[in-house]
């Protein structure tokens, strides 16, 4: 049992590279070219719109709480990307598409902290009218940009093939990573998502912490959708709907538990990437699209019961270890009481 036990772990931990190599060893069987450089640009520049988002979700989780509404939120943004464009101009509605994403995650955060709503079912409400709200402004039908050209400037190549939109997510991915790593405000995120009680009493401001990763992933999800409408310049409700899904599993793929305070940028980019290579794959092989939601929501299932019941495991050994070392001490021999006297 302890050996398999071990086996468990070690597979837990190792899980990212487990499913990437999987993955990789099947695209190359199945896909022609799989690992050319056309294809990897072309995987790398897609990996973005989820990608964006996921590095939100990382900070969320890693805060030990969840948004539901970050794929509507995707949609939405796209939506005033495009549709304010003849009005205002491009860059003021790209600005106004991320700052609706940001207040989108104010009003998560406000109904999480201050009224003290579970965050899944508070998300989940936005969730629907923001899903609400896209379809009625749109009329349920897609809305196109008057400026493509624009869109062309923000996401077409930078380098050779390399894509102005995946240099924004691989710069966020950095900027996360050293935020968590090496300043004392991501080191508060950890203390709150492990314990928000324990963090308040050690002096942490627990409130602006949670406030500010519901703010920052309602931006991801806005600069995500904006630049994706942009790139098709077109803005459309049923933008976003596998956003949610492939951006929590790849997040979840890189170690990032749902229970809160562990995880990494790092992880979610190669969360990220192993869940595009799968999608590419798929997709090049001729799997439908809803097979595909298939597979990455059983790999979500997969990943979560494994935290669960591994994570479970690890922490009672953790009690009992500590229950043997807080024993009390064996009573000293008769012999060696009668030579201390």
């Amino acid at each position: 049992m302890e050996q398999l036990s071990r086996i468990g772990v070690a597979l837990l931990r190792g899980r990212l590279w487990v499913i990437l190599s999987i993955t990789l060893l099947c695209g190359s069987l199945l896909v022609p070219g799989f690992f050319s450089l056309r294809t990897l640009a072309f995987s790398l520049d897609r990996a973005s719109t989820i990608g964006i988002v996921a590095v939100g979700m990382t900070a969320v989780l890693i805060a030990g709480q969840i948004d539901l509404s970050s794929g509507s939120l995707v949609a939405l943004c796209g939506i005033v990307t495009i549709g304010l464009q003849p009005m205002i101009g491009p860059w003021l509605a790209l600005f106004l598409a991320i700052l609706t994403g940001g207040l989108i995650g104010l009003l998560n955060g406000t109904l999480t902290i201050v009224f003290g709503i579970d965050s899944m079912i508070a998300t989940l409400a936005t969730m629907l009218g923001i899903s609400s709200v896209a379809f009625l402004v749109t009329g349920s039908l897609p809305v196109s940009g008057t400026d493509p050209l624009f869109g062309v400037l923000l996401t077409g190549d930078l380098v050779g093939m390399f894509t102005t939109r995946a240099a924004i997510f691989l710069l966020l991915v950095v900027l996360l990573q050293i935020w968590l790593t090496r300043l004392p405000s991501g080191r508060n995120l950890f203390a709150v998502g492990s314990d928000i009680v324990a963090a308040r009493d050690s002096g942490i401001a627990a409130t602006r912490v949670l406030m500010g990763t519901f703010i920052f992933i309602g931006l991801c999800a806005g600069l995500s959708g904006a630049l994706f409408s942009l790139q098709v310049n077109t803005g459309s409700p049923v933008f976003g709907v596998t956003v949610l899904l492939s951006s929590i599993t790849a997040v979840v793929m890189g170690g990032t538990t749902l229970e809160g305070g562990k995880g990494s940028a790092l992880g979610t980019l190669g969360g990220v990437i192993t869940v595009t290579a799968l999608t590419t794959a798929s997709e090049y092989a001729s799997v439908p699209a809803y097979i595909q939601g298939i597979i990455i929501g059983t790999i979500l299932i997969v990943l979560i019961v494994l935290d669960r019941t591994i994570g479970r495991s690890l922490r009672s050994a953790t009690d009992r270890g500590a229950l043997i070392q807080a024993s009390p001490e064996e009573p000293i021999p008769r012999e060696k009481e009668n030579r201390n006297e």
